[in-house]
C-alpha cells in the first residue's frame, strides 16, 4: 500500500467500525432509554398508589392497560368514548392536527384496510428504496399524469414521523410480500432488524431501470 494512503485508509477503516457500532448500539439504546423513561413515569404516578411498594407494578399496569385498549377497541360503548374523546381534540388547536396526523399514520400502517395498498420497491437515484403505495391517487394529479402512475410514500429511516411522497410509473414499482409494519420496522431501524422473505414471487430480479429514476 502506498505511504500516502495509509493514513486515509486508517481514517476510513475507524470510520466504518464506528458507524457499524452506532447500528448495533443506537436502537437498544433508545428502547432501553424509552423504557426506563416510562417506568420512571409510571413508579412515579402510578406506583405510589399501590399499597405495596412492587418494583415495576406502574409500567406492567401501563401495558396492560394498553392491552385493554386494544381488546376493548371493538365494544360499542368504547367506541363512542373513543369518539368523544376525539370530538375534545378536535377542538384544541395545534393539539388536534398532532393528534390527526399521528391516528391517520397509525391507522394507514396497522388496519387490513388501510390507506397503504402494498409494500414495494421504488428506483430512487440510481438505487431502489423501500416504500409503501398508496390506494388512490388525487385527482388533480391523474388528470395531469394519466393510469400510468401511482402515489407511493417513503418514511425516512430512523423517523417514522416524515418521509415524501413520489408519483411513479406503474411499471417501475416492485411489489414486495411484506407487511406494513414489518417495513416500517426495517425502515426505522436502517436496516438493523431485518425480516425472511421479503420479495414476492412476481418481482422478479432488480433491473436496471435508469430512465424511471426519482431524482431528489
Amino acid at each position: 500500500m502506498d505511504e500516502d494512503n495509509k493514513p486515509k485508509a486508517f481514517t476510513e477503516q475507524i470510520s466504518s467500525s464506528f458507524f457499524k457500532g452506532l447500528l448495533i448500539v443506537v436502537p437498544p439504546a433508545i428502547t432501553i432509554f424509552v423504557l426506563k423513561w416510562l417506568f420512571e413515569l409510571t413508579e412515579g404516578s402510578i406506583g405510589k398508589y399501590l399499597p405495596a411498594k412492587i418494583p415495576g407494578a406502574g409500567l406492567v399496569l401501563v401495558l396492560v392497560a394498553i392491552w385493554m385498549v386494544g381488546v376493548l377497541s371493538g365494544n360499542f360503548l368504547s367506541k363512542k368514548i373513543l369518539e368523544f374523546f376525539d370530538k375534545i381534540i378536535s377542538k384544541i388547536p395545534v393539539v388536534k392536527f398532532i393528534y390527526g396526523s399521528v391516528k391517520q399514520v397509525s391507522k394507514a400502517l396497522f388496519e387490513s384496510d388501510s390507506a397503504f395498498k402494498s409494500v414495494v420497491l421504488v428506483p430512487y437515484q440510481k438505487s431502489y428504496v423501500l416504500a409503501f403505495q398508496m390506494l388512490t391517487v388525487p385527482a388533480p394529479v391523474k388528470e395531469k399524469l394519466g393510469d400510468d402512475y401511482v402515489c407511493v410514500y417513503m418514511p425516512w429511516s430512523m423517523n417514522m414521523t416524515a418521509g415524501m411522497n413520489f408519483f411513479v410509473k406503474k411499471s417501475d414499482v416492485i411489489h414486495l410480500d411484506m407487511l406494513p409494519q414489518d417495513a416500517l420496522q426495517f425502515i426505522i431501524t436502517a436496516g438493523t432488524i431485518s425480516t425472511a422473505g421479503l420479495v414476492s414471487k412476481d418481482s422478479l430480479s432488480l433491473k436496471d431501470k435508469s430512465n424511471g429514476d426519482i431524482h431528489g
